[in-house]
């Protein structure tokens, strides 16, 4: 079964995805929030985009409606021309679960499942049998540099380690779009630029489109562009290294 079932994609052209005139809001009359007003936003194929801004700036509030965890008040989001808005919600389940891949601040793992085990977690919920779940999920450990830690429990392993892990189990359904928010949070300087080294390898090599929220401006700079929220708007895009 197709996540997208029910619903006509748009032509092969299309972005990978857009939001038109996103608006994102909370309470009514004085005491409404507006996290996000009348955003529009287009990221293709094959990008590493970063995402910056202050607190309560609705980079979060994008992220969540990005991944499907939360849908805009008004205006549109596509993905690969879907609108997803006209998905029910067992097809938005589905739409993160074969197209998108998460990766966090905390890592996000089972403190007493083997790294092993934690990368498998999204292979059984798409009900994956066990030996090819096995397989996929060492594969994607050997991805981030992690043969031999297959059995080590997130308490083993180092913030770098654990965070290949998180990454490993989010690369080993292949998703189309990764969604990372802060992923070097809780790291020091040197592993930052280790996972960074990591996802612009993704990346490159396996074509996945990256989407990445930080407040370090030395890690947005690994992206292609950098789009700074504001007040619930997009404020301005650069792209790193570009002369002024």
């Amino acid at each position: 079964m197709s996540p997208l079932d029910g619903v006509t994609p748009a032509a092969e052209s299309a972005p990978l995805i857009e939001l038109h005139q996103v608006s994102k809001i909370y309470g009514s009359g004085t005491a409404e929030v507006r996290a996000l007003d009348g955003v529009d936003l287009r990221i293709q194929e094959g990008e590493f985009v970063a995402v910056m801004g202050p607190s309560g700036s609705g980079k979060s509030t994008a992220m969540n409606i990005l991944g499907c965890l939360d849908t805009p008040t008004l205006g549109s989001y596509r993905f690969r021309g879907v609108p997803v808005e006209s998905l029910d919600r067992n097809q938005r389940a589905l739409l993160r679960r074969h197209y998108l891949g998460f990766v966090f601040q905390g890592f996000n793992l089972l403190n007493r499942t083997s790294a092993l085990e934690n990368v498998e977690l999204p292979l059984i919920y798409r009900r994956t049998p066990s030996a090819e779940r096995h397989a996929l999920a060492r594969q994607a450990l050997a991805m981030v540099g992690l043969t031999g830690w297959e059995h080590h429990t997130p308490s083993e392993l180092s913030g770098g380690q654990q965070q290949r892990v998180a990454i490993a189990r989010a690369m080993v359904t292949q998703p189309s779009l990764l969604l990372a928010d802060e992923p070097t949070g809780n790291l020091d300087t040197a592993r930052s630029h280790e996972i960074m080294e990591l996802l612009i390898g993704l990346n490159r090599e396996r074509a996945i489109t990256v989407l990445m929220v930080t407040h370090e401006a030395d890690m947005a700079a690994y992206a292609h562009r950098v789009i700074h929220f504001l007040d619930g708007r997009v404020a301005d895009v650069i792209q790193p290294g570009a002369e002024a």
